[in-house]
């Protein structure tokens, strides 16, 4: 009993590992929208077994990073103008009920790690204007999504932190486009980060709401859609 148990997480970790890589790698278009994901190949780029690879695979499904086929193979979602407005809606939707909730049930812990995640995010803009490469971009991003996270951190509800994160991911294609072509504003991110974190602190629900709202509209570049 004790030999599977380990067997068995090993497998979840190798799945966790595969499907961490090829997220990052549908996220900076190594691997494009509708690119059909077929698992021999797939395992030479990325390693694992067949099972573990479908795990994967299937995992992403779930998350919306890619889909199944009708033929029960896989390819990578779209990226349509469509779907970013789609993933926009659901964005704006979850990440602002939970920082509603939050700010009403919020205590020092969770403004303890709201400030911290402001001031990673601080670090790693400055890191990726200075040195733009994969690994700063990979780093400015994470500390997008933590920042993401703690905001609604404290709103009691699993369920809508974890789709919260869900269309976080599915978004981070477009994100992160926008920072390949120079198209980000970082001044602009900068005085609306600062305005936020005092509008949170101060429990200035209508002024952070708007913030957060205007940040991920400018952030994926939706404002002309």
């Amino acid at each position: 009993m004790v030999l599977f148990g380990k067997s068995k997480k090993t497998e979840e970790t190798v799945v966790a590992m595969l499907a961490s890589a090829i997220r990052r790698d549908i996220s900076f278009a190594v691997l494009a929208p509708d690119q059909k994901l077929k698992i021999d190949q797939l395992r030479q780029s990325y390693g694992g077994s067949n099972h573990s690879m479908r795990e994967c695979l299937r995992m992403l499904a779930a998350e919306g990073m890619v889909e199944a086929t009708s033929q029960r193979g896989f390819r990578v979602t779209s990226a349509t103008e469509e779907d970013l407005r789609d993933i926009l809606l659901m964005r704006l939707e979850c990440e602002k009920l939970g920082l509603e909730r939050s700010m009403k049930a919020g205590d020092i812990a969770w403004e303890t790690r709201v400030v911290a995640a402001f001031h990673a995010l601080s670090r790693a803009e400055a890191e990726v204007q200075a040195s733009p490469d994969d690994l700063t971009a990979l780093t400015w991003d994470e500390a997008c999504h933590t920042l993401s996270s703690a905001l609604i951190s404290a709103s009691d509800s699993p369920r809508l932190m974890a789709m919260a994160d869900q269309f976080y991911n599915q978004s981070r294609r477009f994100r992160l486009a926008r920072l390949r072509e120079g198209r980000i504003d970082f001044t602009a991110r900068s005085d609306r980060a600062r305005a936020l974190q005092e509008a949170v602190l101060a429990r200035n629900s209508a002024a952070a709401l708007h913030l957060l709202e205007q940040d991920i509209i400018e952030d994926l570049g939706a404002s002309h859609l």
